[in-house]
C-alpha cells in the first residue's frame, strides 16, 4: 500500500549570511519555517556582523552562486523565490540569467545597506539589479532610502513615495511595495502599487526591533506566494506577519533588536495558553465563597488578551458569561476569542496606555467592595459616565476607552487595579477588577472576599 504524498511548499532565498542571525539568510529561513514552507538557500556573501556593526563582508564568486541555483533547481525545485543582499554585478548577471530561463514568482528586496550602516551592495551591482533583475520581479520591496535610489529622487513624504513606486514599476515589475517605516508619523504607511493602482497598508509604529524587518517581510511575501496565495493577499498577510515580528522582538546583543519571525508561532501557542488559563481561573472562582453575590445584573465575564493584541478578536472570554448556579457560579460555554466587547475594550485601552494588564472581570458595584479594595491597597480609579462628551457617545465603542482614560487620570497616571463607575441612565454601575492574567485577577478577588467576610 502506497503512503499518501504530502504537499510540501518550497521557497528559495538568495541572500547573504548574517552571523548575528537577525537578517539575511537566517531571517528568511526562520520566516519560511514559521509559515510552513520548506526553505532553500543560495548564499551570495558571508558577513561578519552582530547587532552593533558589520565587521567584514566576503562575497562569493558568481560561479558559486550559479552552482547553488542549478543544484537546488535540478533536484528539489521551488514554488517562489526572493533576493536580498547581492553584492556585485556578476552575481546579479547570474541570477537574472537563471530567472530568465526559469519563470518562477520572484520577490526582489533591493538591499543596499545594513541596519547598522554598512554598504551591502556595490553601486555597479545596484545598477545591474535595477535594469536586469527588477524587470523579472513579481514584487519589489524597497524601503524609502532604496526607493529613492531606484527612482532617482529623494522621497520626503507619502506623495513622493507614490511617485517613486510609479517610476520603479516602469522598470517592468508587477508590484512595488514602498515600505514607509522611514517616513515620519505615528503610523507606518506602506505603498502598494500595481499598474497605475495604489493602495495603502497602515500599522502602528513600533520603534524597536527593526533589524531584519525588510528581509522577513519580503520572505513572508515569498512564503505566502509559495503556498498559493495571490500576490495581493500575500502582501497583506506579510504586513500582519512583520508587525507581530517587530512587536515580539527581544534584545540579543548590545545594539539593534532583531525582529522575531517566529512570533506567529508564539501567538498560536499563546492562544491555547490563554484559553487554558481562563478555564483554570474559572475553576478557582467556583471555589470562592460568596462570589455569586458580586455578579451584576448583566452577569460577569472574565477575559484575557494575547500579548500585543491587534483588536477585539485577540481577547478571549466566555460567550455565555458567568452566572450564579446552585451554590456556586457557572459559565455554560468554553472560553472563546472575540467573546467580549466591553471588557476587551477596557484592557485594550489600558495596554495602549502602557500598562501590563491583560485580564479583567466585571463585578456588581457596592461601596463595601470599593472600601475593601482600598483597605487592601489596590489603586482604585473612577470615572463618571454622566460627564461623557456627546462626541464620544456618538462613536460606537468609544465610551469605555474614554472612561478608562479618565480613571487613569484620576490616579495621576498610575497603574489601576480597579476601575469603577456609578452608571448612567439605563447603565448599571460597575466595577472592573484588573490583573496581569486571570489568575492574578482571581487572587485579587479572593483578597476582596476575605475582607467582606470579616
Amino acid at each position: 500500500m502506497m503512503s499518501k504524498r504530502v504537499m510540501v511548499f518550497k521557497a528559495l532565498t538568495i541572500a547573504g549570511s548574517d552571523s548575528g542571525g537577525g537578517a539575511g539568510i537566517q531571517a528568511d529561513l526562520k520566516t519560511f519555517y514559521a509559515l510552513g514552507v520548506y526553505g532553500l538557500t543560495v548564499v551570495t556573501a558571508v558577513t561578519a556582523q552582530n547587532t552593533v556593526e558589520v565587521r567584514s563582508i566576503y562575497p562569493l564568486p558568481s560561479e558559486a552562486v550559479r552552482c547553488q541555483l542549478e543544484a537546488v533547481a535540478y533536484d528539489i525545485g521551488f514554488d517562489s523565490a526572493k533576493t536580498g543582499m547581492i553584492y556585485d554585478a556578476d552575481q546579479v548577471d547570474v541570477i537574472a540569467e537563471f530567472f530568465t530561463k526559469n519563470h518562477k514568482p520572484l520577490v526582489v528586496d533591493p538591499v543596499s545597506r545594513a541596519t547598522v550602516g554598512a554598504e551591502l551592495s556595490t553601486s555597479r551591482a545596484y545598477e545591474a539589479l535595477k535594469y536586469k533583475l527588477i524587470p523579472l520581479a513579481s514584487v519589489v520591496t524597497p524601503n524609502i532610502d532604496e526607493a529613492s535610489i531606484l527612482a532617482g529622487f529623494r522621497i520626503e513624504d507619502l506623495e513622493d513615495a507614490i511617485k517613486a513606486a510609479e517610476v520603479i514599476a516602469e522598470l517592468g515589475c508587477d508590484y512595488v511595495v514602498v515600505k514607509g517605516g522611514h517616513l515620519k508619523g505615528d503610523r507606518v504607511i506602506d505603498i502598494v502599487y500595481r499598474r497605475g493602482g495604489v493602495r495603502f497598508l497602515e500599522s502602528v509604529r513600533v520603534e524597536d526591533g527593526t533589524h531584519g524587518a525588510g528581509c522577513s517581510f519580503s520572505a513572508a511575501i515569498t512564503a505566502y506566494i509559495a503556498r498559493g496565495l495571490s500576490i495581493d493577499e500575500s502582501i497583506d498577510r506579510a504586513k500582519e506577519f512583520i508587525v507581530d515580528a517587530i512587536r515580539f522582538s527581544e534584545p540579543v546583543g548590545k545594539g539593534v533588536k532583531p525582529v522575531n519571525p517566529l512570533a506567529t508561532l508564539y501567538r498560536d501557542s499563546e492562544r491555547f495558553r490563554v484559553l487554558s488559563i481562563l478555564e483554570e481561573a474559572l475553576l478557582r472562582i467556583k471555589s470562592l465563597k460568596g462570589f455569586s453575590k458580586l455578579i451584576p445584573e448583566v452577569r460577569s465575564n472574565l477575559v484575557m488578551s494575547l500579548p500585543y493584541p491587534r483588536g477585539l478578536e485577540d481577547v478571549a472570554g466566555y460567550p455565555s458569561r458567568i452566572a450564579p448556579y446552585r451554590d456556586s457560579v457557572e459559565a455554560f460555554s468554553k472560553p472563546e476569542f472575540g467573546a467580549s466587547r466591553h471588557l476587551a475594550r477596557a484592557i485594550l485601552e489600558l495596554q495602549k496606555l502602557g500598562f501590563d494588564i491583560r485580564s479583567a472581570i466585571n463585578l456588581k458595584y457596592s461601596d463595601e467592595v470599593i472600601e475593601a479594595c482600598r483597605r487592601i491597597g489596590f489603586k482604585v480609579g473612577f470615572y463618571d459616565r454622566r460627564e461623557e462628551p456627546e462626541g464620544v457617545k456618538r462613536v460606537e465603542g468609544a465610551t469605555i476607552p474614554w472612561g478608562i482614560r479618565r480613571a487613569v487620570e484620576s490616579l495621576g497616571g498610575c497603574r489601576p487595579d480597579v476601575v469603577y463607575h456609578m452608571g448612567d441612565w439605563g447603565k448599571e454601575p460597575m466595577i472592573l477588577l484588573l490583573g496581569r492574567d486571570p489568575l492574578d485577577v482571581v487572587d485579587k478577588l479572593n483578597a476582596i472576599l476575605k475582607i467582606l467576610e470579616g
